[in-house]
């Protein structure tokens, strides 16, 4: 099978191979191009070279949520995702932001930058009340995961050994997860809940004013999902009365402007849509679309194809 793939003419190409035979690489549209690797310089002009791809039949995207591109995409083309490839990065950064809160690290840190040895924290070397609410670690803890996919499964393996309780929610019941119709109830039961669903017109603003009211208090929501899965005034809202805390990895809007009030609300951890972003990504991504080319080559059915309206 003859065609061509319009990949970026980097070193990373190489990690692609074994190309199958027939395939030639490209770094510019052309009629004969039917597998476009959307990279992330590439997502610039997106809309631009999809439109320059008359024979275009598979969009295979570097990224594990692919919302963004699929209104871009015509009608019988392909979508992909790179699902799986993100599985280590981001369930490590919801592992350190999950034990930087349970740990009270950003307090920590406050008093370190006010040279404080706040000595009342630790009970064996208290003269008084504790500045600080209580410090926990992981054990007993039960952790909600809002969308059980590939990542949180790799979540999951790396929250046992701490002998944290996770549940997870897909979207539909199975042997592994609970169903959506079980949130209302678990949300109250949950220590931290972390967001990892695709976003789509059931899952945007999901996590509403209702959602924050019904965790627990004290609990933590963890965010490395999309920012538009959360209504941004209630956690607000949420966070200045002391209800909840959050991680953040994305926002509404993003990126987060300069003076948006959530850089100053209380109990937040923010970070800037990173935590898929390790040196290893780009390697990554790259060794599974050309798992995916060597897969379309042979006529084989494609791996994470998106569901056209999900």
């Amino acid at each position: 099978m003859a065609f061509k793939a319009l990949v970026p003419d980097t070193p990373l190409r190489a990690a692609l191979e074994p190309l199958p035979d027939g395939v030639t690489l490209t770094a510019e549209p052309d009629a004969e191009v039917e597998f476009l690797l959307l990279t992330v310089d590439l997502v610039p002009r997106a809309a631009e070279l999809i439109a320059a791809l008359p024979g275009l039949a598979v969009v295979q995207s570097v990224f594990a949520g692919v919302d963004a591109v699929l209104p871009l995409v015509p009608a019988g083309v392909i979508v992909a995702s790179a699902s799986g490839v993100h599985d280590n990065p981001v369930s490590e950064w919801v592992m350190t932001v999950l034990l930087a809160t349970r740990r009270r690290l950003p307090e920590l840190l406050a008093f370190q930058r006010e040279a404080r040895w706040e000595r009342n924290i630790n009970t064996l070397t208290a003269t008084g009340a504790a500045a600080l609410a209580p410090i926990e670690d992981l054990e007993g803890a039960t952790i909600l995961i809002l969308g059980y996919g590939s990542i949180g499964r790799a979540l999951a393996r790396r929250l046992e050994p701490f002998g944290a309780h996770v549940v997870g929610i897909a979207s539909h019941a199975r042997a592994d997860a609970y169903g959506p119709e079980s949130l209302d109830g678990l949300l109250p039961t949950a220590d931290a809940v972390v967001v990892l669903a695709s976003l789509n017109e059931r899952t945007a603003g999901i996590v509403d004013a209702g959602f924050l009211a019904r965790m627990k208090p004290g609990a933590v929501l963890v965010n490395p999902a999309r920012g538009r899965h959360v209504d941004t005034d209630a956690l607000l809202d949420a966070l200045r009365s002391g209800h909840i805390r959050a991680a953040l990895d994305v926002t509404d809007p993003e990126p987060l402007p300069d003076g948006h009030p959530l850089w100053s609300a209380p109990n937040v951890i923010i970070t800037p849509h990173i935590a898929g972003g390790v040196t290893a990504f780009d390697r990554r991504a790259h060794e599974f679309a050309g798992e995916q080319l060597r897969r379309y080559a042979a006529g084989e059915p494609l791996k994470n194809v998106a569901p056209r309206g999900a």
